[in-house]
């Protein structure tokens, strides 16, 4: 994979101290580099140019975020979610997916890196504190790759250390690149998960530009499996299309060559889903794309779906094909409903969110 090399870093002159900008700008000698004290303006250029998508991510910001650093996952209460704790370090992603919904969710092009990590940590500190007995499922993925930027920023060398020493807390790295260069010899005591969206090679090669392939990715998980990291890996999006059978067979076939399945926290599974003010966006950004062409409905959360047969049918196949590998691996939907889910699992396996967060919670600390 080529790491992420940005054409010019902008840095808020509140972070021009810190340790991120520092390992930023150390490793980045020849980009040019501009400090101001106040980003919107650069921003606000961006926005405003020909194609801000695609020149945003050729910036890269260092910033502070001034709100809060952990949040709930953003679920929604007709659909069961898994009770995730958001680490929002970073924003926007330099892999071009066609299906991301980043696209039409952030309102900042630019690539982002939250630098006041002393505020990060101060915040964590306060909340684990006050709750000793809770498990903490906290994960860094939502608004951007965890690892995608980790050879600029070695955001993995203070997070990981830091949770190895938490009782209460799985962290999850969640990502489609091999960049685990700084993984290989942290201390992490087992609190770490290292998880991978996975897709068939079709989709991969036809809708997630500039990511690692396939095997590259499970490459990367069996090198985290040597040295003691929980593994996880998240099928999300699915997506339908003559073949998706062979194709997403095949994968876990290679998949399952490697891992021990012994070592997998959890394995998330979710069908295609997007807003619809995302199709035009990948209409004029992929248009080779095909995926926003098949039948869709809208869902409970406004969001379009296949329709419910469909997903129902990708999922128990794709739980059928797992369990023959090991019947007891978790198994998780994301956003789907609690008929989905009992025609999937064919039980009334979990009934609600706060069901499915304490399976999670136990699975993935069962070091």
């Amino acid at each position: 994979m080529v790491r992420y090399i940005p054409r010019k870093i902008i840095v808020d002159t509140k972070v021009r101290d810190s340790l991120l900008t520092d390992n930023v700008l150390n490793n980045l000698p020849g980009v040019p580099v501009e400090y101001v004290a106040d980003a919107s303006t650069a921003i606000d250029a961006i926005r405003g140019g020909k194609d801000p998508l695609c020149v945003g991510k050729k910036v890269l910001l260092l910033t502070e975020n001034r709100g809060r650093f952990l949040k709930p996952c953003p679920g929604t209460k007709e659909y069961i979610c898994c009770g995730y704790q958001i680490l929002n370090f970073a924003t926007n992603c330099n892999l071009e997916c066609s299906y991301c919904i980043l696209q039409s969710y952030l309102n900042n092009p630019a690539m982002v890196v939250y630098a006041n990590a002393e505020d990060m940590f101060a915040e964590l500190e306060d909340k684990l504190s006050q709750d000793s007995e809770s498990i903490y499922r906290i994960g860094t993925g939502e608004f951007t790759d965890s690892l995608a930027l980790d050879h600029l920023t070695g955001f993995a060398k203070l997070i990981v250390p830091y949770f190895a020493h938490k009782g209460n807390v799985i962290l999850e790295l969640k990502t489609k690149t091999d960049n685990i260069g700084n993984l290989i010899d942290l201390q992490h005591n087992g609190n770490t998960v290292i998880s991978w969206s996975l897709n068939t090679e079709e989709v991969a090669q036809r809708e997630e530009f500039f990511a690692p392939s396939i095997d590259d990715r499970i490459d990367a998980a069996f090198k985290c499996q040597k040295v003691g990291y929980r593994l996880g890996f998240h099928f999300d999006p699915l997506i339908y299309y003559t073949g998706w059978e062979e194709g997403y067979q095949k994968t876990l076939e290679r998949l399952f060559a490697k891992i021990d399945t012994r070592n997998v926290s959890w394995i998330s599974m979710g069908g295609f889903r997007f807003l619809p003010e995302l199709k035009p966006v990948i209409q004029k950004r992929f248009p080779q794309s095909k995926i926003i062409y098949d039948e869709f409905v809208p869902g409970m959360d406004g969001k379009m779906r296949y329709f419910k047969p469909i997903r129902i049918e990708m999922y128990s196949k794709m739980l059928e094909w797992i369990r023959d590998y090991d019947p007891k691996l978790c198994v998780y939907l994301c956003m789907e409903s609690r008929e989905v889910w009992r025609k999937v699992f064919k039980e009334d396996r979990v009934e609600n969110s706060e069901n499915l967060a304490k399976i999670l919670d136990n699975t993935g600390d069962n070091k």
